[in-house]
């Protein structure tokens, strides 16, 4: 039997893959502020510059015959990256605010949901080894990682409950997720996938934590130097830990 076959090509749903999630997630929003702020280059046009890198990422994920860890967690890298100046483009600088912005991309979010579901009968991340499910698996991704940015500014920055205080509130939300995933009978993907938006908003405001300045409640430090070390963290956890495929849902 070749095993291969029988493997999906994501990663088991583990503790280390959260971890690395909401790694990927700050490292969104350091690297995302890099180019848009310290490089002064805005957000459209570095909207556009991620855009082509996940298009790129997308592409080579499509096309690779099975699970390649440092392949996929660039790709979702490139999510964060792109949903994090992708949303403060919708949010800033077309001018609907966090609130508009944030239903937004929440109705964008559930349509793809709603309309992979139609196609393919689940939305299981274990089910994710066709082409055409990969698109919808990255669609719905890089919609849940937009909406996660502007989730957390809108708790940070309109709501006034800081970054630290919006960490703790996203933090706990997602603890209550896995309570609901241990302890009650609630659909598991579904709880998946509210677990996947939440991670963003939590890496956000930590992003904005470590590069935001002192007078905004921030560490001020360099958003060079924090997306390094982040990047440093996750490929330490993704060579020490070794991620496995998930086995395909039959």
């Amino acid at each position: 039997m070749n095993t291969q076959n029988n493997l999906a090509k994501v990663p088991e749903v583990t503790f280390v893959f959260w971890v690395v999630k909401i790694l990927a997630t700050t490292l969104g929003e350091t690297g995302g502020d890099a180019v848009s702020m310290s490089l002064n280059l805005g957000y459209l046009l570095s909207t556009g510059i991620f855009a082509i890198i996940f298009l790129v990422a997308v592409w080579a994920q499509v096309n690779a015959k099975k699970f390649h860890p440092l392949l996929y967690w660039f790709t979702i890298i490139a999510t964060t990256t792109v949903g994090t100046t992708l949303a403060d483009f919708t949010t800033r600088s077309i001018g609907i605010g966090y609130p508009g912005g944030s239903t937004l991309l929440m109705l964008l979010l559930l349509a793809s949901l709603f309309i992979w579901h139609r196609t393919e009968g689940t939305i299981a991340v274990n089910s994710v080894s066709l082409p055409r499910v990969e698109v919808f698996y990255w669609i719905t991704i890089m919609l849940s990682q937009t909406l996660g940015t502007a989730l957390g500014d809108w708790c940070a920055d309109s709501l006034e409950f800081g970054y630290l205080g919006s960490a703790i509130i996203f933090g706990s939300l997602l603890i209550g997720v896995a309570l609901a995933y241990f302890f009650t009978g609630l659909s598991h993907t579904g709880l998946f996938w509210v677990a996947f938006i939440l991670t963003r908003p939590l890496g956000a405001v930590v992003g904005d934590f470590l590069d935001k300045p002192l007078d905004h409640g921030g560490l001020e430090l360099s958003r060079y130097w924090a997306s390094t070390a982040l990047l440093l963290a996750i490929l330490a956890c993704i060579f020490l830990f070794k991620p496995r495929a998930a086995s395909k849902l039959h």
